[in-house]
């Protein structure tokens, strides 16, 4: 089961990740940008230990290796690394491959490739990535949601871009699973009340039934 609230690692990832889970994340998806697999495996591992303590699926960005090694729930590829195909030749059917998205292009390469989810975005204007993708905005999401629906395409589409808390009910309006956030989770005050704001708001309004 996929879930409706991916929480994306910042630096200082072990502590955030710690932090995320004790604050009620039940999904992590550890990003680590610009460093060699051997730095990001003691990572991936340590993670992977907060993960189980707390029954959390851990998910690693862009390594399917690292995944496979430490047991992951699963890898998630963004849009210049390599395809959902490719990583699901090095996870095997049964693990979660999700894909990063952008137009409704995209998606559907990902679908064809075999992926469990796709995180569609940019929402808004975001600093936590690097060569940002065309902002999508409400209508962008809306009119993606729509062309997969006339196609009887039923993937779960994570939102994901700058995303705030009162961002939530209109995206779900529009048609999407759930979303994925960081530094609104990350730079909370209080993280738990955040969290649970935030699965509140994303149990009100009724998504896709997948």
């Amino acid at each position: 089961m996929i879930s409706t609230l991916h929480y994306i690692s910042q630096p200082h990832h072990t502590d955030n990740i710690l932090a995320a889970c004790d604050a009620g994340c039940k999904w992590i998806q550890l990003r680590i940008k610009n460093e060699p697999a051997e730095t990001i495996l003691p990572v991936a591992e340590a993670v992977k230990k907060i993960c189980d303590r707390y029954q959390a699926s851990l998910i690693i960005n862009d390594h399917p290796q690292i995944a496979v090694a430490v047991g992951a729930a699963g890898v998630h590829v963004g849009k210049l690394d390599m395809s959902v195909a490719e990583a699901r030749v090095i996870t095997g059917p049964e693990m979660i491959v999700g894909g990063t998205a952008n137009t409704l292009e995209d998606i559907l390469q990902h679908v064809a490739d075999g992926a469990s989810y796709v995180g569609v975005g940019p929402f808004r204007f975001t600093t936590t990535k690097q060569n940002l993708s065309p902002i999508l905005g409400l209508s962008g999401y809306q009119s993606i949601i729509q062309a997969l629906q006339k196609k009887n395409i039923a993937i779960p589409v994570i939102a994901i871009g700058g995303i705030l808390l009162e961002d939530i009910p209109a995206l779900l309006a529009a048609g999407v699973y759930g979303v994925a956030v960081s530094g609104l989770i990350t730079h909370a005050a209080n993280r738990q009340t955040v969290v649970h704001h935030i699965h509140q708001q994303l149990n009100q309004t009724p998504t896709w039934n997948l």
